[in-house]
């Protein structure tokens, strides 16, 4: 199994946006130590007091000079907020700067009407899964010089490296993620801690649909991640405890309430208690949004739900508010994993 990250830059209970980023570039290196794969930033907009992952172009920069060869990439870039050549110009530049170890990860999602209206972005379109399917092809043929001669963008020229081009992924959370992910013929990754409940349907049209690129842009067989929200700790009732916050910010959401990730004893409190272990193994029909557990448990569970939509690769987000906690969860998972630090 290969294991990879994605941040979202969390900012601490009475820090910054600069604290934020410090805790990342931290979490980013000890990801490269303990053997990782992948470590993705996310993008989120009009919550800066809780959420510093607004521009995950400019942490990926950073984030590439401050690791030495564990891939960087986007979880995700939101492309209904960009032209598609911008998005392949950035990251065709960031490429030529850390070549083979860019990951472009695509995705869409609305946040606030406000943030949304000042990113000029519409919010209501009649056909979006058509929309969001052409401003994917249309990133990946300006990163794989892919027009047509006689085209009005053949002319056009990205900024990249002498023979790499980012690796590009959809990303999403339902099956029409899926379809547009295999007819274009692109790795895929589901995020299961939003929708559980449609992850089998998702890999199984993502299949079905898989086409490889024409572009050779993506693989020939078709290549999943499961994205997942995870919480480690040395016992399963210590690690039920941590995953409090996830269950508690779950909850607000349901509500309408975005903000801070609260702390263990906040959460315990707003649910009442700690929460029950993630029993082990899982019922057939039942996928939580997060997990939780000891080394052997996690490991476990990782597998049990990577046989169910058959794939090798997951992605860990977790939503646990000390730093200190999210660095010991991710070492005791590499750990269950075998995985082979530096």
């Amino acid at each position: 199994m290969n294991l990879s990250i994605v941040d979202l830059a969390p900012v601490p209970d009475g820090g910054s946006a600069t604290d934020a980023y410090e805790n990342t570039t931290e979490f980013a290196r000890e990801a490269e130590r303990l053997g990782y794969s992948r470590f993705w930033v996310a993008e989120h907009h009009g919550m800066a007091d809780a959420i510093a992952s607004t521009t995950p172009e400019v942490l990926i920069a950073h984030l590439l000079a401050r690791t030495s060869d564990i891939r960087i990439g986007s979880g995700t870039v939101l492309l209904n907020h960009y032209s598609p050549f911008k998005v392949a110009e950035t990251f065709g530049a960031l490429d030529a700067l850390a070549p083979g170890r860019v990951d472009l990860g695509l995705g869409r999602a609305t946040g606030i009407p406000a943030a949304d209206h000042a990113l000029r972005t519409e919010r209501r379109q009649r056909n979006p899964d058509e929309s969001h399917a052409e401003k994917i092809e249309e990133t990946i043929e300006h990163l794989h010089d892919g027009f047509p001669d006689d085209h009005a963008y053949a002319e056009l020229q990205i900024a990249r490296s002498a023979a790499d081009v980012p690796e590009s992924w959809v990303l999403g959370s339902s099956p029409s993620s899926a379809k547009i992910a295999g007819e274009l013929g692109l790795r895929y990754c589901f995020a299961a801690f939003i929708r559980p409940n449609l992850a089998e349907q998702a890999f199984e049209t993502y299949r079905e649909h898989f086409e490889p690129s024409s572009l050779g842009a993506g693989p020939d067989e078709p290549h999943g991640m499961l994205a997942v929200n995870a919480a480690c700790a040395e016992t399963d009732r210590e690690a039920a405890r941590l995953r409090a916050s996830a269950e508690a910010s779950y909850q607000r959401m349901q509500r309408g309430v975005v903000g801070r990730t609260p702390s263990v004893e906040e959460a315990v409190d707003e649910l009442g208690g700690v929460p029950e272990p993630t029993p082990e193994p899982l019922p057939e029909d039942e996928w939580p949004r997060a997990i939780s557990g000891g080394p052997e448990t996690m490991r476990s569970l990782l597998e049990q739900l990577t046989d169910r939509v058959g794939v090798d690769d997951v992605i860990v987000q977790n939503i646990i508010a000390d730093h200190d906690d999210v660095l010991r969860s991710h070492e005791l998972l590499a750990d269950a994993v075998g995985l082979s630090g530096r």
